[in-house]
């Protein structure tokens, strides 16, 4: 099973298109920066891709719809 859910994730974010576009970015600033908003043995995933979106569902990253 995928962590973090799918489901609790949508429920943040209002779309997949924009779940895949904020975890993209936010995953290429984590790899130019080497910046965590948690400590690195806090996070279940070893990539970048789902640390972003753990930092997601953890409330750390807000989403500003234009």
């Amino acid at each position: 099973m995928l962590y973090p859910s799918i489901d609790k994730l949508l429920n943040i974010v209002d779309s997949k298109y924009m779940l895949v576009h904020v975890a993209s970015k936010r995953s290429k600033q984590m790899l130019e920066t080497s910046h965590y908003q948690m400590r690195i043995n806090n996070y279940k995933s070893k990539k970048d891709i789902g640390r972003a979106l753990e930092e997601l569902e953890n409330g750390l990253i807000k989403v500003i719809k234009k």
